[in-house]
């Protein structure tokens, strides 16, 4: 049974920094696109960041530069560094996992940012409040 749970969620003023870390279970293989996405309410949920098994990233636009994504596969966690944070980054943030082939995973995985719906696995979040 596959598990993701998510810690590190808090409330920051603008311009501070958060750590997210994704504790990951029962993923028997190491072919996963894995990623973060966030949700505000009312509203559709955006990808922010994937990475694929060969640990190539991918941002959305507004991420850009001040967000790392990671993994650490023996430890089999997934964190997102969040530098210069900003009111706009308020959401509840979740981890997911997608099974990928090997072949095209860089184009699939890069892919799923723009497209949620397409990861099987997901955590139940943590929350990130960014006051000004």
């Amino acid at each position: 049974q596959v598990q993701l749970v998510e810690s590190g969620g808090d409330s920051v003023q603008a311009g501070g920094s958060l750590r997210l870390s994704c504790a990951v279970s029962g993923l028997r293989d190491s072919n996963f696109c894995m990623g973060w996405f966030r949700q505000v309410p009312g509203k559709e949920r955006e990808g922010v960041a994937t990475i694929n098994s060969d640990g190539q990233t991918n941002y959305v636009d507004s991420v850009k530069g001040r967000f790392t994504i990671s993994k650490d596969n023996a430890k089999n966690t997934l964190d997102l560094q969040m530098n210069s944070l900003k009111p706009e980054d308020s959401a509840m943030y979740y981890c997911a996992a997608e099974p990928t082939i090997a072949i095209n995973s860089g184009t699939y995985c890069a892919n799923l940012l723009g497209f949620w719906q397409g990861m099987d696995y997901w955590g139940k979040g943590t929350l990130v409040t960014i006051s000004s």
